[in-house]
């Protein structure tokens, strides 16, 4: 039994005649009556009773038709469900990004971006370090990446977002260095405290232990929002992302002197260069590009970071 013969055959029960069949499926009609004799040799089985007043299905037609009707049926649904995956605002896809990305950039941006599609399903995975997140990407393990200061490779494709920077903060209650030695001192008075989790804090750490700053008692929390509480409560100054730092209650931190170097930062958006282009794809790597950007339109003061 063949997929031709039980179209053949479902069409001769819509059109109630061999004659009538093969003109819709614009066919010739010794074709079907050929293809119908073999079904019903094959089944030995009467399908059709034929007489003056046309075909009419037996019994056992009837239970072949219903099987049939299933069966295209079923073939059916994985062709919309592709053509639903390829043409429509529908599937799951997995962003990763660093840990000093997720806790201002994923809030709004995933509220947004569920109300607009609502059809497409996001998995969120979290990358201690940025180095990993690339990974991620590189190997399929997600779809799309948010890192900060990435190194090239040739299956990724890596569109810049925003800027941002590592820089020393200070609760807000403390008193203002008069000047830039003095903003040294309080440094080197400590503790300083942070999260080793980007190499731009490793590069500020070597920065100030050059130059003889670095204090006896640095704090490493692993958990940038954990910098930012102690920061906020007056235990140390704390190396902390601009936009981490501004997150929330932005009057809590500043920074301890503007002329302190810096370590400037570039957010990358990351995916594999042959990724699937689906609809739903490119509408969620549209609308990331979109949101990150709109941080920088919104705080183009972000590259104002001091270098080192």
């Amino acid at each position: 039994m063949e997929l031709k013969q039980l179209e053949y055959f479902l069409a001769v029960c819509e059109h109630g005649s061999i004659s009538a069949a093969a003109r819709a499926l614009d066919a010739r009609q010794p074709t079907l009556s050929v293809s119908l004799r073999n079904l019903e040799e094959s089944l030995n089985a009467t399908l059709f009773h034929r007489d003056a007043r046309g075909i009419r299905l037996t019994p056992s037609g009837e239970r072949l038709a219903a099987g049939a009707r299933e069966v295209f049926t079923l073939l059916e649904r994985p062709r919309d469900e592709v053509v639903g995956v390829e043409r429509e605002d529908v599937g799951s896809f997995t962003v990763a990004y660093a840990d000093a990305i997720g806790a201002y950039f994923l809030p709004e941006f995933m509220g947004r971006f569920l109300e607009r599609a609502p059809n497409i399903e996001i998995s969120l995975r979290s990358g201690p370090k940025s180095a990993d997140v690339r990974q991620l990407v590189i190997d399929r393990e997600v779809d799309f990446g948010v890192g900060v200061n990435l190194e090239p490779h040739p299956d990724l494709v890596m569109v810049p977002l925003y800027r941002d920077g590592i820089e020393v903060y200070v609760s807000s209650a403390e008193r203002e260095p008069k000047n830039f030695v003095e903003a040294c001192l309080r440094i080197k008075r400590g503790p300083l405290i942070l999260c080793r989790r980007s190499s731009s804090v490793d590069d500020l750490l070597a920065r100030f232990g050059a130059d003889e700053v670095l204090p006896d008692r640095v704090l490493d929390c692993g958990d940038l929002q954990l910098v930012r509480s102690l920061a906020g409560e007056g235990l140390g100054a704390a190396l902390l992302p601009r936009r981490v730092a501004r997150y929330g209650n932005a009057d809590e931190l500043r920074v301890l002197f503007p002329r302190l170097p810096g370590m400037p930062e570039l957010i990358h958006l990351i995916y594999r260069a042959d990724r699937h282009r689906t609809r739903a794809a490119m509408r969620l790597k549209d609308d990331l590009l979109e949101y990150g950007r709109s941080l920088q339109a919104s705080d183009p003061g972000d590259q104002s970071i001091v270098p080192p």
